[in-house]
């Protein structure tokens, strides 16, 4: 970690970006992490790996990515759980997260699709039209899935712009839908296979496995560590590590993380938390939380309050189930993978009580004392969920606020006095 800047403007020009607004971009970000991180008092110092990570989000991963092309590897771009990072590794690849989690550039988006199109779908269009993104500019191929119909269509449109592949995701878990995905998985292989030009073997799959499984481990036990009181880590800074685990380096990812997991032990001995034992404790579930939204987060713990988890794509979804490492052959070693993706509770799925069924266990297992369900503007799915979820708390015996949101700071005000009511009757 070097002191000395950097200028990479040259990388950036070269991967085609608008520079002037690219640099506007980044200042924004800056000032937004700054208000909504550098302002926590007693942090981890694990944190300052995270810090650091941010500071160079689309500088020294962005080179560490150009580097890597220019020896013959490929970058693989995704927006979504559902593309198994096992499959993509094993074939020498690198896969990384996409950008989305704020507005930008939404009226040449509304040129081409509805405005009331979900905030996560604009916002990926925006940075790809802005030319603002260097993670899919740096990108041979992008995989979408079809996890909503406002996905699948804006893939179409996103196809017309860059190299994009889509993965069929069914949306019920019966047993010929389980066979449809594990031959949708199959697929990945061979595409994963002709873009590297490199053979998927047991042991380069095995090894994917067991990599990506010691990462989300590392997760796991950070958001176990959350259970706590106090807690040792801020909500906030828990689900910047989660977000970054689509973008940084595996193995040196997993190893940074194990040692933040080392300090919040010790923290919990030690009884050392981030806010004053009896604070109140929230669980957040709903719509992914991309880069760099920290919105509800921020607005929840400088009212004071904790979020002890996140049941969403950027939290538990992601971290809590692993792939089975006893696989002797390729296919079960595939098949493992494919039923281990598969049991994701998103809500494209009917019936999905699986969903419901984490959210009071994670807020049981968490000490929660509410549940605010988060739903983004025009993404249905979540809407159309919320009704149970919220039926499901309350019979639970606990709270629940439900908040549906954009991308934009409009609205912080008056979420935070909703906030701070919902606090206040806990």
């Amino acid at each position: 970690m070097s002191d000395q800047a950097v200028d990479y403007h040259p990388m950036w020009d070269e991967l085609g970006l608008d520079l002037p607004t690219h640099d506007a971009l980044l200042e924004a970000v800056g000032q937004l992490f700054g208000d909504a991180y550098l302002t926590q008092e007693n942090r981890p110092t694990g944190m300052d790996y995270l810090n650091f990570v941010m500071s160079e989000v689309h500088g020294l991963r962005i080179k560490e990515l150009d580097d890597f092309r220019k020896s013959g590897g490929k970058v693989f771009g995704t927006f979504c759980l559902y593309v198994p990072e096992e499959i993509i590794r094993a074939a020498g690849a690198w896969s990384v997260g996409l950008c989305a989690g704020a507005e930008f550039a939404y009226d040449e988006v509304e040129q081409i699709m509805p405005r009331n199109t979900c905030a996560l779908i604009k916002s990926f269009m925006g940075f790809k039209l802005a030319k603002v993104c260097p993670y899919i500019e740096s990108s041979d191929l992008v995989i979408g899935e079809t996890t909503c119909d406002g996905k699948k269509k804006a893939y179409e449109l996103l196809g017309e712009i860059h190299d994009t592949w889509v993965m069929e995701l069914p949306q019920m878990k019966r047993p010929e839908d389980i066979a449809m995905w594990k031959a949708e998985v199959r697929e990945l292989v061979k595409k994963a296979e002709e873009i590297t030009g490199n053979t998927i073997t047991e042991d380069s799959l095995r090894a994917a496995i067991k990599e990506v499984n010691d990462k989300r481990r590392a997760l796991q036990r950070i958001a176990a560590a959350s259970a706590a009181d106090p807690a040792p880590i801020s909500g906030k800074d828990r689900l910047l590590a989660t977000q970054v685990a689509f973008y940084d380096d595996v193995p040196r990812f997993t190893q940074m993380m194990n040692t933040l997991a080392d300090e919040l032990e010790a923290r919990v001995a030690a009884g050392e938390g981030v806010a004053p034992r009896g604070a109140k404790r929230v669980l957040v579930t709903g719509t992914p939380m991309a880069l760099p939204n920290w919105k509800i987060h921020d607005i929840i713990e400088k009212a004071g309050a904790v979020v002890v988890g996140e049941e969403m794509c950027t939290g538990s979804r992601y971290y809590q189930d692993l792939v089975p490492e006893d696989g002797s052959t390729l296919d079960e070693m595939i098949d493992a993978v494919a039923e281990k993706y598969l049991d994701i509770n998103c809500a494209c799925f009917t019936p999905n009580k699986g969903r419901i069924d984490d959210v009071i266990r994670m807020a049981k297992d968490l000490g929660a004392d509410g549940v605010i369900d988060l739903s983004l503007q025009f993404c249905g799915l979540y809407e159309m969920e919320s009704h149970g979820v919220e039926e499901a708390v309350r019979a639970a015996g606990l709270p629940v606020l439900k908040i549906t949101t954009d991308y934009s700071m409009e609205d912080v005000g008056q979420l935070s006095t909703r906030v701070e009511a919902f606090l206040e009757m806990l």
